[in-house]
């Protein structure tokens, strides 16, 4: 065998008791397909080729696999077994074949196959040089999986749960469902595999049997195991990636205090020290330096935050916020933000494709959209950008120690020079010069007893 290395992911599943409108591969562990679990440990584990096997609304899963990159798929158009799944493959088995590779079958609804079980059964199968290598685990309660038989020993055939003797049902070392094959040795025994079982179908567990050079590599992680067939099994394994993110964190020196509904990915990076308060959900590719603050009742997705950086009841997307930043509580921070070191947002506060200069304040009921604001601007109370005219988007500048004050709309495009003021009140519509005084407001007109004549008035 050569070091050449092609996986077959198994992705058929049309999940009923999921009770869902999508292919159960497309159900999510922390927020991302199951599939994508077993497809970004395949791809770390160095997979030359990787090929699925998709069924039930298929249009669906293609359509997310061709958003990560480029996949063989096969359709298995009936669901007659794993066999009958790997039977639809054959053009693949075979060119893993004709490139001398060694072949892993892994299943998309075990997110829990991790590249480092992939790797070490890999070199248990090239040590023993098995036409299988079948991955097992030793669990508590081995009912509903297939059981690992052996006799003297030595490893003879895999017994699915309803086909199982009293005997076998006893047994606690299970099939994972990952396997390592000689592609030329499986492409030989499918033809062989019958469907003579209680349910009728066609078991790839039975190549086990037909195979003369078969191993097994048990693993000491029992969770390679999992599966999702329900909405309940999913919320357990939901529940078991999260601990595992979190137990992590703990252990790189972040403070979880109470992990009342915190959310984590496992892409996530936190710094030493800080401080993930409740209902707080971190997810995608963000990363949190040392010594922050985040939550609660914060939603941080694929952000770069600094040190020393406290974010209180804040939602953001695709943002950067530089050390010492303060922000909240409700703020939201849109894609495109930077917020510079330093800046305080206050409560009420949307920031949306922005750079916000270095101590930069923003305290309340603002909305600054499209704007490169300078260090040390000061915008008062009930501040507007008006960014958007109903067909194009423009931007607005704002130099270094500018003042807006309360209730200013800045109708982009406009600058405001540095040391400018706008008083408050004002509907800026021109450039406004360095170290100037802006004043944009309508002629004040007052009607005497109005109110005494007024109908509101009269009806009271």
């Amino acid at each position: 065998m050569t070091d050449k290395k092609y996986c077959l992911i198994l992705a058929a599943g049309d999940g009923k008791r999921m009770k869902s409108d999508k292919p159960k591969a497309l159900a999510e562990v922390l927020f991302r397909p199951m599939i994508d679990w077993v497809l970004n440990s395949a791809e770390r584990a160095g997979m030359d080729d990787i090929a699925v096997v998709v069924g039930s609304k298929k249009e669906l899963l293609k359509a997310h696999l061709a958003k990560r990159g480029e996949y063989k798929t096969y359709t298995q158009t009936e669901r007659r077994g794993t066999a009958h799944a790997v039977m639809m493959a054959k053009e693949f088995i075979k060119a893993a074949a004709d490139d001398n590779a060694d072949l892993f079958i892994a299943y998309a609804d075990a997110p829990f196959t991790s590249s480092a079980v992939m790797l070490d059964s890999l070199a248990v199968h090239k040590s023993e040089d098995n036409d299988i290598t079948v991955i097992s685990a030793n669990v508590p309660n081995p009912f509903g999986y297939g059981r690992i038989v052996r006799e003297n020993g030595a490893f003879s055939a895999i017994v699915e749960e309803k086909d199982c003797t009293a005997q076998q049902r006893a047994i606690t070392e299970i099939n994972s469902g990952l396997y390592w094959f000689k592609p030329a040795k499986l492409l030989k025994c499918l033809d062989r595999i019958s469907n003579d079982n209680a349910n009728g179908e066609y078991y790839l567990t039975d190549a086990a049997a037909l195979l003369a050079k078969r191993g097994v590599y048990v693993s000491e992680d029992d969770s390679v195991v999992l599966g999702a067939n329900s909405r309940a099994q999913l919320a357990d394994l939901n529940r078991m990636a999260r601990d595992r993110v979190l137990e992590r964190l703990l252990d790189e020196g972040a403070e979880i205090p109470l992990d009342d509904g915190i959310i984590i990915t496992d892409e996530v990076v936190v710094g030493k020290d800080t401080v993930i308060l409740p209902n707080t959900i971190i997810k995608g590719k963000t990363t949190i330096g040392a010594g922050c603050t985040i939550g609660p009742n914060s939603y941080i997705e694929d952000c770069v935050i600094g040190d020393n950086v406290k974010l209180n009841n804040v939602q953001a997307f695709k943002s950067s916020v530089d050390d010492d930043a303060t922000v909240g509580p409700f703020v939201h921070l849109r894609a495109g933000t930077h917020l510079h070191n330093g800046v305080k947002i206050g409560d009420f506060v949307e920031v949306k494709n922005s750079e916000i200069g270095t101590k930069t304040s923003i305290a309340h009921l603002t909305y600054v959209g499209d704007s490169d604001v300078g260090k040390d601007v000061n915008f008062g109370c009930g501040c507007v950008t008006a960014n958007y005219d109903g067909i194009d988007k423009f931007r607005t500048v704002i130099g270094d120690h500018a003042f807006i004050g309360c209730n200013t709309n800045l109708i982009a495009p406009v600058t405001v020079g540095e040391n400018a003021t706008t008083a408050a009140g004002s509907t800026i519509t021109k450039d406004v010069p360095p170290d100037s005084l802006a004043v944009e407001r309508g002629t004040t007109r007052i009607k005497e007893n109005w109110e005494k004549n007024h109908r509101r008035i009269k009806k009271a």
